[in-house]
């Protein structure tokens, strides 16, 4: 198959810092063959028949780095309660939040089908991987049954799925923190090794949730098991979390809303991503906003995610979260689409493979009805993906 006469943001050469991060490898008028799921040569005048793409935008499949894609029923009476003035807090302390998520999925019966649901809604967007969490269970039962629905998800496609067991997202009912810290390390992190239900783990540090010292237990007990870390930090409170992720060599640090100089150094020297997620902050009537600015300057690989939940961030488009980028965090539109193919890639240990488009790496692209990549950022909820390929497999068209 060839894709003929496409403007190409290649995103070739590797993880984006920096000013790199405004250099997309444009390259107009070009074709783009694809044999066997995979990117086999770029050029102009390819023989062979071909698709005329009239100039349109081609560039890498979008890749959502944080989701928490399995959930039961919504929060929108939440939603209700924050237009009124109540806070995220306030809504949690009365019984809601993470809470009221973990009653309705325990209601659930087809786990498989409500992540159908929403990655359906994702590749209507253009996100052809995804990063996909735990959390929503709070018992071993619960969070096994999750990733096995991950594990069935990704076996039937399209769209690749990395698991992380967020095993430590919120206290379950009945038992004390220091217990279930517990059941997490010795119990159920060995057993998602065993079964390869995971990749990463991760935890929620904020007050009122989970400690430093228990992200630290989280860590030994992933280390054992050969699974690396992510971690939830500095969303509420400003807590160092920044420089705990740092310190325990985490592939991730998320959120990051309250992460000020120091913990932006501690990144800059450590190998540990910053992923960011403006459409929580958005969501939660929030203000302050990762300092993205200050992160790019000094020299770190930033990725944008979704965070796609029922409380905090409804929302599965990436394009929306690349505006929310650039309107609210002084990204420029460039830096946003690297923050969600290549920098997205290396956070998920997958820039090898896919991120960018490059003769060897799979051919998970999306065409575009635009032909200016700052137009993916500026049409803010436009139906642009025209057509989507996951591993050279026509998705949407």
């Amino acid at each position: 198959m060839i894709l003929r006469n496409v403007r190409l943001a290649t995103l070739a050469g590797g993880v984006r810092r920096g000013a790199a991060m405004n250099d997309l490898a444009l390259r107009d008028g070009v074709d783009v063959r694809i044999v066997e799921g995979r990117i086999a040569e770029i050029g102009t005048g390819l023989s062979g028949d071909g698709e005329d793409c009239g100039g349109r935008l081609l560039t890498p499949g979008l890749i959502d780095a944080h989701t928490h894609l399995i959930f039961g029923g919504c929060r929108a009476g939440e939603f209700v309660q924050r237009c009124q003035g109540a806070t995220y807090e306030q809504i949690a302390a009365a019984g809601g939040g993470i809470r009221s998520t973990l009653r309705q999925t325990s209601e659930c019966n087809d786990l498989v089908a409500i992540g159908r649901k929403h990655l359906d809604w994702m590749l209507a967007n253009g996100t052809t991987t995804l990063e996909a969490k735990s959390g929503y269970a709070m018992t071993s039962v619960g969070e096994i049954a999750i990733l096995e629905a991950y594990a069935e998800l990704s076996q039937q496609g399209p769209q690749r799925i990395v698991p992380t067991l967020l095993g430590l997202h919120a206290v379950p009912s009945g038992i004390d923190r220091a217990a279930w810290v517990e059941e997490v390390c010795d119990n159920l992190i060995p057993e998602m090794a065993r079964r390869g239900l995971a990749k990463y783990v991760d935890a929620f540090v904020e007050q009122g949730y989970f400690t430093p010292d228990d992200a630290r237990l989280l860590a030994s007990a992933a280390g054992q098991a050969g699974l690396r870390m992510r971690l939830h930090v500095d969303q509420l409170t400003s807590g160092g979390g920044a420089e705990l992720a740092a310190s325990l060599g985490a592939a991730t640090a998320d959120h990051l809303e309250q992460t000020g100089a120091a913990g932006i150094a501690a990144l800059a020297e450590s190998n540990t991503m910053p992923v960011l997620l403006p459409a929580s902050v958005y969501a939660l009537r929030k203000s302050k906003y990762p300092d993205a600015r200050a992160m790019i300057d000094a020299g770190l690989p930033v990725v944008l995610a979704t965070d796609f939940n029922p409380g905090s961030s409804p929302t599965p488009s990436l394009p929306f979260v690349m505006n929310l980028a650039c309107v609210m965090m002084g990204m420029s539109p460039a830096e946003a689409l690297s923050a969600c193919t290549i920098n997205a890639a290396a956070s998920l240990g997958l820039e090898s493979e896919i991120g960018s488009i490059e003769v060897g790496k799979y051919a998970d692209l999306v065409l575009w009805d635009a032909d200016d990549p700052a137009q993916i950022a500026y049409w803010i909820g436009a139906p642009l993906v025209r057509r989507v390929w996951i591993e050279g497999r026509v998705l949407r068209a």
